[in-house]
């Protein structure tokens, strides 16, 4: 029997790729018309992403929220106001086209594909060590989204399987004539099921502390980070940004025996780690930049025009 595999199957009316590991009972669901979101990975049988329970895939699509793990693009987190700059240029984001997200101050989040359907299927294969599926977002042929951010380009995105180790691989190419700014992110749910939440351990190596208005946009002044490495969640409400990371930064959270850990790639230097009072997650949010970095000068990277950024980051587990 092949220790990997990878199937394109149909759930609730849509298109899923499985990816499976008989050795380390892993198995990772990937929906393309729910933004490509890995929605479920679970072992043995145990949940690691959080969802709401008894909520298929087709009541997610229908009424779309953030589960499982994923993409914020163009931009994570929040920009202040309805405008960013860009290669020196101000751009005005149109809340009129009905494509933004907007948080509680009127604030523009998360980006423009977090629950798109147009996600390509361009390679699902199974071989001795590892099982992927991978595809490509074609952002240069939608009218509204560059409205929005004029900068057309193609993402590719692999999830691999390999060893009870999923790596997340993104790619963006810049398809434009000029630099384009680079403030991506994801935002995946995790949940351990061998302990309540207040007994979680959580580890944020991270040595700052981005403080944040009360609009939860970044100051411009940095604390040291205050939370110990194993501290557990009882009594603590997270909604905050880190910089100053660790190399191969692995922020962790550990139940009885249960263990989710989430390594970084280098080009993921800020990460956003949230977990609200009374609710059964924990959120470590691997960001290429932090909140505003559009209107933040200094804060971003850039992808040279003819050019593809790459980068990954790897949720382990142990113990389910």
């Amino acid at each position: 029997m092949a220790q990997y595999r990878a199937v394109q199957t149909n759930e609730d009316g849509q298109p899923v790729v499985r990816l499976s590991e008989i050795e380390s009972g892993s198995e990772v669901g990937v929906a393309p018309t729910f933004g490509g979101n890995s929605f479920d990975f679970h072992v043995n049988g145990k949940q690691v992403f959080y969802g709401p329970p008894g909520v298929g895939l087709g009541a997610l699509i229908e009424k779309p929220r953030l589960v499982g793990n994923p993409l914020l693009s163009p931009w994570a987190n929040r920009i202040e106001g309805l405008s960013y700059k860009a290669n020196g240029k101000q751009y005005a984001l149109n809340p009129a086209l009905g494509n933004l997200r907007l948080d509680g101050n009127k604030n523009p989040i998360h980006g423009l594909v977090t629950f798109t359907k147009l996600w390509q299927v361009k390679e699902v294969s199974a071989q001795s060590d590892h099982a992927l599926v991978r595809m490509s977002l074609d952002c240069s042929k939608q009218p509204d989204w560059l409205a929005q951010f004029p900068f057309p380009h193609r993402i590719e995105l692999t999830y691999k399987l390999t060893a009870g180790t999923l790596e997340v691989i993104t790619a963006v190419e810049n398809l434009a004539s000029e630099p384009m700014p680079l403030a991506i992110g994801y935002h995946p749910y995790f949940q351990l099921s061998d302990a309540p939440r207040d007994e979680w351990e959580v580890t944020i190596p991270a040595k700052d502390l981005l403080v944040l208005s009360p609009k939860l946009i970044p100051t411009g002044e940095k604390k040291p980070n205050p939370y110990a490495a194993g501290m557990k969640l009882k009594g603590v409400v997270l909604d905050d940004v880190f910089g100053g990371l660790e190399a191969n930064a692995t922020f962790r959270v550990k139940g009885k025996k249960q263990v989710i850990d989430v390594v970084y790639g280098k080009d993921y230097t800020i990460g956003v780690v949230y977990a609200p009072a009374g609710q059964p997650f924990i959120c470590f949010e691997p960001m290429t930049a932090p909140t505003n970095a559009f209107n933040t000068p200094g804060s971003h990277k850039t992808i040279a025009p003819g050019t593809t950024w790459r980068e990954s980051y790897w949720i382990r587990t142990s113990g389910f």
